[in-house]
């Protein structure tokens, strides 16, 4: 491997990781924003997403360029296969998080609501596997991306739970269907939020251990086998 080939994995790497940590923080802004009724923070959030959507060309950039000028193999391959997989993953989460940001100003006159719903519970548990996932790239922990796997059940049971919690709310009252409605859509992008977080997981199994995961944790097939 030359050294101009390692600087070039190593600019991939690092700029994944300067995408994920700020994703991270948009996810993190963007709850923040919704249970606080910020209108300000949500502004933010949804203001910063031009920078992931910079991050998500210079990572397809790069990824172009290193597999048009070398010959990769193995796991450099591999790290260029998931690099680009995990970029689209990012750019999602981000996607989501000003979407998460964007619902604030139709709830402010609803907070209570919104705490007593428990969202916020959902939402830290999901944003709590896209770190997990992200943590599990930047140390090719595949432990840690199993336990991202083992994770998503949870968020699709807080999920359902809340979708049968707002039908309920909305019985009960029809003063709460506009506020429900807002609930049960962010419970949907939350849990597509540790979906993607799950994919990420996959993609570091793959790249650390050779192994493709489909939909299901327990499901491996080897490259070799």
């Amino acid at each position: 491997m030359t050294r101009h080939f390692e600087q070039l994995l190593g600019d991939l790497r690092a700029t994944l990781l300067r995408m994920g940590s700020l994703v991270d923080e948009q996810v993190e802004l963007g709850v923040k924003a919704l249970v606080t009724s910020d209108l300000a923070l949500a502004q933010h959030v949804m203001e910063r997403d031009r920078k992931v959507d910079e991050f998500d060309n210079r990572i397809d950039q790069l990824c172009v360029s290193i597999l048009a000028t070398t010959q990769p193999v193995a796991m450099d391959l591999r790290l260029l296969m998931a690099s680009l997989k995990i970029n689209g993953e990012l750019e999602r989460i981000g996607d989501i998080a000003v979407n998460l940001a964007e619902r604030a100003k139709p709830l402010q006159p609803h907070q209570e609501f919104v705490r007593r719903a428990g969202i916020e519970e959902m939402a830290l548990a999901a944003r709590a596997m896209v770190k997990d996932a992200i943590d599990a790239f930047v140390n090719n922990d595949a432990s840690l991306a199993r336990h991202v796997l083992e994770s998503d059940d949870r968020v699709d049971s807080l999920d359902a739970a809340m979708f049968n919690r707002m039908i309920a709310e909305m019985r009960e009252s029809p003063a709460t269907i506009d506020p429900a409605a807002h609930i049960m859509m962010i419970s949907r992008h939350v849990e597509r939020l540790a979906d993607h977080a799950t994919n990420i997981a996959e993609d570091v199994i793959f790249l650390v251990k050779a192994k493709v995961i489909k939909h299901h944790a327990g499901d491996e097939q080897s490259l070799t086998g």
